[in-house]
C-alpha cells in the first residue's frame, strides 16, 4: 500500500491506493474577497430591548461556493438573503450539513473581539472532511469571517452578557440524488445580535433529565463534530425534557456521563480517593470538544488549585457522590451559555440534588476569567483582534492565527 501527495499551485489531493482521501481543495483567499454593502438596512434592536437567541440576523453574510471541477470560488459578502437551492440537493435528502458557534465581543473602549476562533476553524475543517465535504485554509477564512464582522460591527450589542453570534455553515449543493460525496458545496456565514442563551437569562441554575432510553452518540459515531444530523434526534427528548421541567438533557451512553444539550459537563467533587477534583468526560469520540470545555480545563490548570481530570465516570457515580455530599458543584459550558450552574438531574423520575447551599463560587470564578478575556478587560493570547478605535489601519491587518 502506498500513500503518494500530490500539490499543485492551488490544489492539493492525498491518494490512498489510488482513492481520495481529502476532496480536492482550492484555497479560499481573503484577498479576493467582494463586499456587497446592503442598500436596504434591517431595522436594528432598540438598546436595552431583548435579544432572543439566534432570532435576529444581521444585515449581511459571507458565501463562498466549491466545484468538485473548479475549486472554491472568491468570497463575497452580501446583503443577507435566502439560499438558492435545487429541491434534490442533497443536503434536503442525506444530512450533508455541518457548522460552528462562535462569538464577537465588544469591550469597553469599542474594541471587537473574537475568542480563540482558530479552534474553531479546527473543529470547522474536521466536520467537513469527516462528511466527504469539501476542506479550506483555515487561516483565510477566519479572516473572511473577521471582515465581515467588521462590516457589521455596528450590530454588536453594547449590553452586557450580550455579543455577535457567528454561525459558520457548510452545505452539499448537489443537485443528484445519490448518497456520495458532493460534486458542490456552499460555505456562508451568518451573523446576528444575542442575549443569554435561556430565557432564565445569566447564571440561573437548571436541571437537567438523563434518560438512558434515548443515546446522542455511539462509538464511531460522529458524536465529536458539529454535524447537522446530530441534532435533529435530540430535539424530541429536549421535549420531553421540558414537559418534565428540565432545561435539557444530560445525555448517557451505558449510564456513562457525556454531555448536555448545548454545553459540555464539569463535575467539582471530592472523588472516591478523597482528592478534590474538577471532572470532565474525556474527548473519546462521544461528546463535542468544546472551545469554552478546553478554556476551563486550561485555567484551572492554571491555578494548580485542585486535581484536574479528562476521564469518563457514570450516573451512578455522580449519585452516589451527591447523596454522600461529596459534590461541590457541577456546570455546564459552552459557547452559547459560557458557564451556567446545575442544581437538579432527573434520574429514572427521581430529582438528585447536585446544588450545595455554598452557591456556585466555581463557577462564578470560571464566568468571570472567561468572560473578563472575551470583553477585553482582561488581555489574553486567546483574545483576537477585530478592530479597534484606537488603530485606523487595522480593518485591512490580516492577522496570522497559529493553527
Amino acid at each position: 500500500m502506498a500513500l503518494k501527495l500530490f500539490v499543485g499551485l492551488k490544489n492539493l489531493k492525498i491518494f490512498w491506493n489510488g482513492s481520495p482521501l481529502v476532496r480536492t481543495i482550492s484555497n479560499i483567499k481573503y484577498d479576493d474577497i467582494v463586499i456587497n454593502t446592503t442598500k436596504s438596512p434591517r431595522k436594528k434592536p432598540e438598546k436595552g430591548s431583548q435579544l432572543p437567541f439566534g432570532e435576529i440576523m444581521s444585515d449581511h453574510m459571507l458565501v463562498v461556493n466549491w466545484t468538485a471541477k473548479s475549486g472554491w470560488s472568491a468570497p463575497k459578502i452580501n446583503p443577507y438573503d435566502f439560499i438558492p437551492m435545487h429541491p434534490s440537493s442533497s443536503v434536503l435528502h442525506y444530512g450533508l450539513a455541518c457548522f460552528e458557534g462562535m462569538k464577537a465581543y465588544k469591550s469597553a473602549n469599542g474594541n471587537i473581539y473574537m475568542f480563540r476562533p482558530n479552534e474553531n476553524m479546527n473543529r470547522f475543517h474536521k466536520s467537513s472532511t469527516r462528511l466527504s465535504m469539501p476542506g479550506f485554509d483555515k487561516d483565510e477564512l477566519l479572516k473572511c469571517i473577521a471582515e465581515l464582522v467588521r462590516v457589521d460591527q455596528s450590530w454588536i450589542p453594547d449590553a452586557e452578557n450580550s455579543s455577535l453570534y457567528i454561525r459558520p455553515t457548510m452545505i452539499s449543493t448537489e443537485s443528484t440524488l445519490g448518497v456520495r460525496p458532493p460534486a458542490s458545496a456552499m460555505l456562508f456565514v451568518i451573523t446576528g445580535p444575542v442575549g443569554p442563551y435561556f430565557s432564565t437569562g445569566i447564571f440561573k441554575p437548571i436541571s437537567l433529565l438523563a434518560d438512558p432510553s434515548f443515546i446522542r452518540s455511539w462509538p464511531g459515531g460522529i458524536g465529536d463534530i458539529k454535524a447537522g444530523g446530530n441534532y435533529a434526534p435530540t430535539i424530541y427528548p429536549q421535549r420531553i425534557a421540558e414537559s418534565k421541567g428540565c432545561a435539557q438533557c444530560l445525555w448517557l451512553y451505558n449510564d456513562e456521563v457525556t454531555e448536555v444539550g448545548t454545553m459540555n459537563i464539569f463535575m467539582h467533587w471530592i472523588n472516591e480517593q478523597g482528592e478534590e477534583e474538577l471532572i470532565t468526560p474525556a474527548l473519546n469520540g462521544l461528546i463535542l470538544p468544546g472551545v469554552t470545555r478546553k478554556s476551563l480545563l486550561e485555567l484551572a490548570r492554571e491555578w494548580n488549585e485542585f486535581k484536574v481530570s479528562e476521564k469518563s465516570f457514570t450516573i451512578q457515580q455522580m449519585i452516589k457522590a451527591a447523596n454522600e455530599g461529596r459534590i461541590k458543584e457541577v456546570l455546564g459550558a459552552g459557547t452559547a451559555c459560557v458557564v451556567l450552574p446545575i442544581e437538579k438531574i432527573l434520574y429514572n423520575n427521581e430529582f438528585v440534588r447536585v446544588d450545595t447551599p455554598n452557591g456556585f463560587p466555581l463557577s462564578q470564578r470560571l464566568f468571570k476569567e472567561l468572560t473578563d478575556i472575551q470583553y477585553g478587560r482582561k488581555s489574553h493570547h486567546w483574545s483576537y483582534l477585530v478592530s479597534s478605535n484606537e488603530t485606523l489601519d487595522l480593518m485591512k491587518k490580516k492577522q496570522k492565527v497559529a493553527f
